[in-house]
């Protein structure tokens, strides 16, 4: 790395940031000069403006990760989150589990949100769909304002590029909760769905100073919000998984504030995207997709507020002082509240739509489905901030957690369920009961003939309840699939011939159908703390479970103790199952002691292991044992909770497929 040392030093990272944060200015400010006039030269410098600052944030990005390869500690971050023995995976990794950096990776996606519609191919006489100059020109200078406050914040109070003196021998190391595969890539996800909701936001500002929201409108818009959405959706399935097997309790979501913070958005998310469909099929519910789209992206940026200003108690917080915050806080009510206030002011002014529709067709039900996911997250947004609301007004503690979130979101989900898996069937503005009862009659069969088994299968009642509902949305849209293909031609009847579109609604259907089958497994998870010698059995689930060693372990940063666990079916004398050994791991560097579980993962069910602590003890002939706690897990259907949050995303990546990449692939599936 010493002969890039010059090019890519910090002072060079730096400079870039500083340039980035100019081009964003001048992104922002030009081109909406070049607008008031016909022809303006000023409007043709968006395109260049966006691509330079994106290149200047990725040569500083560059010279930070050098940095941090070469263990520079002259760097406030580096020396605050590396160390000398940091896997090299994590030296990199740990640049974006700080506030400092994982700021410097927003404003840099924002960047490269910008240069995609940069690059995107404009209007033509041969393309009259493709998005137009004019408004292309728009949404980048409205871009480029927002990127332009976040960068101005990143120089002024969140510098990553802030020297040291004197500089340490060695550095702190990172979080040793980060340390694990899924933390690399989940914020890079999570921050590209954030972003990626900027755009759509950008529509709808540019549509409200336009004053015409049409079909065209939406099918420009769409594609970023599909994007932006699975996005998301991936970095909260990621988000999902790090806490089921890294934190060590046993589960996968525990309401924690900033992982509400995720799932806001992604509510209001989803509704935006189902509105959008509307808008552009029926030319309908434009203020409702509008209000959406600014919405969403508020909560995006209050999700970052409520991050980074420490008014949140969380272990993936980033707890700073509040003048951050109060930075944060600017930005919010600028872009947030700039964007309500204006779409007050023109909303009114936008056309009524000329058609409506009957409360039984697809409009019905995704206005339906909009107004319960809605209601969701006003649900959420409420039992996040009303503890910290409280601690600032009337200096009382609060805590609001699992059993308030279960009683106020499972009755909002069980109807919202019943109407996805009755929305693929409805047709656009009404449907006849003679011909919907049908094409729906398969799936009823299906969770009727299911309701015994699952309330046998199933813990509870209430998840019993949300089983057959998720088996519901499943088999209604397998049965939408099959009835659409044999609808087809008899020479047409192949699985390619099917809309894109429709593969792609489906399998986000599915995905939410399995996840919420996964969540309701995990309802008669059972567990078992033990305190265990070697030698020692136990049973769980009518498996026997024996601890055989525990052992020291040494890794790269960390010291480990290790118990070897056996699993035998039935009984001590069964056939092997499996071998799991969970750790403790201490990281002498931090002085911070982590859990590392073991998981087998199996179709139907997780076998699960955590070391609590491990205990030296002195028997009367003063010969020493060693007595480990063991949290032991059988977790019913774990793993169907995060492929049914990959089949969602799939689901979006499907829409996003060119149609020419389709096309070339069934002429050849056919031939």
């Amino acid at each position: 790395m010493t002969f890039l040392t010059p090019l890519f030093c910090p002072e060079g990272g730096h400079f870039a940031l500083a340039l980035a944060c100019a081009l964003a200015f001048m992104q922002g400010i030009l081109p909406l000069i070049g607008l008031r006039h016909a022809d303006s030269p000023l409007t043709a410098l968006t395109r260049p403006l966006a691509l330079s600052q994106c290149l200047a944030l990725l040569f500083a990005w560059a010279c930070l990760i050098i940095a941090s390869l070469g263990d520079d500690f002259s760097l406030k971050l580096i020396a605050e989150t590396s160390a000398i023995n940091k896997p090299w995976a994590y030296k990199i990794a740990g640049l974006w589990g700080n506030h400092e950096g994982s700021l410097l990776l927003w404003v840099t996606l924002l960047s490269l949100w910008c240069a995609g519609l940069a690059l995107l191919p404009g209007q033509s006489a041969a393309r009259p769909a493709r998005l137009p100059a004019r408004l292309r020109a728009r949404l980048l200078a409205l871009l480029g304002l927002v990127g332009a406050g976040f960068q101005l914040f990143c120089l002024t109070t969140s510098n990553p590029f802030l020297r040291l003196w004197p500089v340490p021998a060695d550095g702190m190391g990172m979080n040793p909760l980060l340390q694990d595969p899924g933390l690399a890539v989940h914020p890079p996800l999570l921050y590209g769905g954030y972003v990626g909701f900027a755009v759509p936001f950008a529509f709808a500002i540019s549509t409200l100073l336009e004053g015409r929201a049409d079909a065209l409108w939406a099918r420009y818009m769409r594609p970023w919000v599909i994007s932006a959405w699975a996005l998301l959706t991936l970095g909260i399935t990621l988000g999902s998984w790090w806490s089921y097997s890294v934190l060590g309790w046993g589960g996968y979501w525990f309401w924690d504030p900033v992982e509400n913070a995720a799932l806001i958005p992604w509510l209001t998310g989803t509704a935006l995207l189902h509105s959008v469909l509307v808008v552009e099929k029926r030319n309908l519910l434009q203020g409702w997709c509008l209000l959406l789209a600014l919405t969403t992206f508020a909560f995006s940026l209050s999700g970052t507020f409520l991050v980074r200003s420490g008014i949140l108690n969380s272990v993936h917080a980033f707890a700073n002082d509040p003048t951050r915050g109060l930075f944060i806080l600017g930005l919010l009510g600028l872009y947030g509240g700039g964007s309500l206030l204006l779409f007050a002011i023109r909303a009114p002014a936008l056309p009524a739509p000329q058609t409506g529709f009957s409360p039984l067709s697809r409009e019905g039900a995704l206005l339906l489905n909009n107004i319960l996911l809605c209601t969701l997250c006003a649900v959420v947004l409420t039992g996040t901030l009303y503890p910290p609301f409280m601690q600032l007004l009337f200096g009382r503690t609060l805590s609001v957690g699992k059993p308030f979130f279960d009683a106020t979101t499972i009755p909002l989900t069980l109807p919202l369920l019943a109407v996805m898996g009755a929305g693929m069937a409805l047709p656009w503005r009404q449907a006849r009961t003679d011909r919907l009862l049908p094409r729906l009659a398969p799936a009823l069969l299906i969770t009727a003939v299911s309701i015994l088994p699952a309330f046998w299968l199933f813990p509870t009642p209430l998840a019993a309840s949300a089983a057959l509902l998720a088996l519901w949305v499943i088999s209604a849209a397998l049965c939408d699939l099959i009835l659409r293909l044999h609808a087809l031609p008899q020479g047409n009847r192949q699985l390619h011939r099917l809309p894109r579109s429709l593969w792609a609604a489906s399998l986000a259907h599915i995905g939410v159908g399995v996840t919420i089958l996964g969540l309701c497994g995990m309802a008669g998870s059972q567990e078992r703390l033990i305190e265990a010698r070697p030698g020692t059995h136990t049973t769980l689930s009518g498996r026997d479970w024996e601890l055989t060693t525990l052992t020291a372990r040494h890794g790269p940063n960390f010291e480990a103790v290790e118990a070897h666990l056996t699993i035998r079916q039935h009984d001590a004398h069964g056939p092997l199952l499996a071998e799991l050994k969970p750790q403790i791991r201490l990281f002498p560097q931090q002085g911070q002691r982590t859990l590392h579980v073991a998981i087998l993962h199996r179709p139907l069910e997780d076998l699960y292991a955590a070391l609590g602590s491990v205990k030296e003890e002195h028997d009367p002939q003063g010969q020493s044992h060693y007595t480990a706690i063991l949290r032991l897990h059988e977790n019913p259907l774990a793993s169907w909770i995060w492929l049914g949050g990959i089949i969602m995303a799939l689901g979006g990546v499907l829409h996003l497929l060119p149609a020419r990449q389709r096309l070339t692939r069934t002429a050849g599936t056919t031939s």
